[in-house]
């Protein structure tokens, strides 16, 4: 475990390295709507993917505090469509697979994920089955001694370069959740196609996708977690994700207010800079407030994952108040800006449209209040 001032070297060397290698080619990448696949091999030859890796598997074996740090650092510099690309990366796949995968599944994808050679992806959200995992159609049937996968995927994030996937099927519809097995498939497998790369009102860069599966056979031993377990996996590995959601946005409000705050000390209006008008004050210190408060539950909850206690409920809560106030935030800066903040060419506006998918994805707010609410009311 690295210890305080390893921590703040890292996040150091990665800010140097956004700046240098990120923050000048960003808006051009965004009007592209897509980051370039080299990208991703810079970011691992730096050492930036999948740092909670063990180093058996290529990565620094250090703990989530220091994957957080990289998502945390990239959000708060306003680059919410790649923080969204390297938490699924980083923080959904390569754990799925170090968590639930076997000695060959680790040994296949982690390495390579660590140097950027290999970029992931997770399949679950369907055309008609977003946050009901229950409800969703892609099968995968046996055959022989394999298996044959047959379904569509959609709004699947790094699905337009991904090279593995993680994909939830259904191997037993008659069995309810008892029946979701999930597979790690390899994008190179015959009948895999990733179709057209989705346009979104916002996180333009990070590519979205769908992907088909037209008898795409996979070896049995491409099985993730257990046949039949994939429902159960899934809700093991949900915290992580929404927590990893939560330290992207909480980051991302502190960006974002903190270029507020330097714009309201050099804009002027009634032959004053707007930071001295009553309205701007209290707005600036009702955001830190909020800011500082929800920063402070999502440490908290760090450090309940890195101890490995942080309750679905607690990650539920998390991820509801962030990105609630991460939209908030971004509505209420972008009105200190005024007509500017409307401008494409102000940082703000795409910190507003990048912000409300957060509320989206990683389960919706509503599904993070019904869980909340189970836990109140015990049903």
């Amino acid at each position: 475990m690295l210890d305080a001032s390893e921590i703040e070297l890292f996040r150091d060397t990665l800010r140097r390295f956004l700046e240098n290698e990120v923050a000048p080619h960003y808006d051009a990448w965004e009007r592209d709507r897509l980051f370039p696949r080299e990208l991703w091999n810079r970011l691992g030859e730096n050492g930036f993917l999948c740092v909670d890796v063990p180093e058996e598997y290529g990565g620094f074996g250090g703990d989530f505090q220091l994957s957080g740090v990289v998502v945390e650092e990239v959000a708060r510099m306003g680059f919410g469509a790649l923080a969204t690309n390297l938490s699924v990366h980083s923080d959904i796949v390569a754990p799925y697979i170090l968590h639930l995968g076997t000695e060959a599944q680790k040994q296949t994808w982690l390495p390579r994920m660590v140097t950027g050679e290999a970029v992931g992806c997770i399949g679950m959200t369907e055309p008609g089955a977003g946050s009901d995992l229950q409800g969703m159609k892609t099968r995968a049937e046996k055959d022989g001694d394999g298996y044959r996968i047959n379904g569509q995927k959609t709004f699947i994030t790094n699905g337009y370069h991904a090279d593995v996937m993680i994909v939830a099927t259904k191997t037993d519809p008659s069995a309810g959740a008892r029946g979701m097995t999930l597979f790690t498939v390899d994008t190179t497998t015959p009948g895999f196609d990733c179709g057209r790369k989705l346009d979104k009102i916002g996180q333009h860069g990070s590519d979205t996708a769908e992907l088909f599966f037209q008898d795409v056979r996979v070896p049995a031993d491409q099985i993730l977690g257990g046949e039949g377990q994939g429902f159960a996996n899934l809700m093991n590995e949900l915290p992580r994700e929404r927590l990893i959601l939560s330290i992207g946005a909480i980051a991302a409000c502190e960006g974002m207010l903190d270029r507020t705050i330097a714009y309201t000390q050099e804009r002027k209006a009634f032959g004053q800079p707007i930071a001295a008008l009553q309205n701007t004050r209290f707005t600036l210190a009702d955001l830190r407030a909020q800011i500082a408060v929800n920063r402070a539950f999502v440490d908290q909850c760090t450090a309940e994952y890195n101890r490995g206690e942080l309750t679905t409920t607690n990650a539920s809560i998390a991820k509801l108040t962030t990105t609630d106030l991460q939209f908030k935030v971004a509505d209420q800066c972008l009105q200190l800006f005024g007509g500017y903040g409307y401008m494409q060419e102000y940082p703000i506006s795409r910190d507003f449209v990048d912000a409300r998918v957060q509320r989206i994805y990683g389960g919706s707010n509503e599904i993070m209040k019904e869980i909340v609410a189970r836990s109140i009311l015990g049903r």
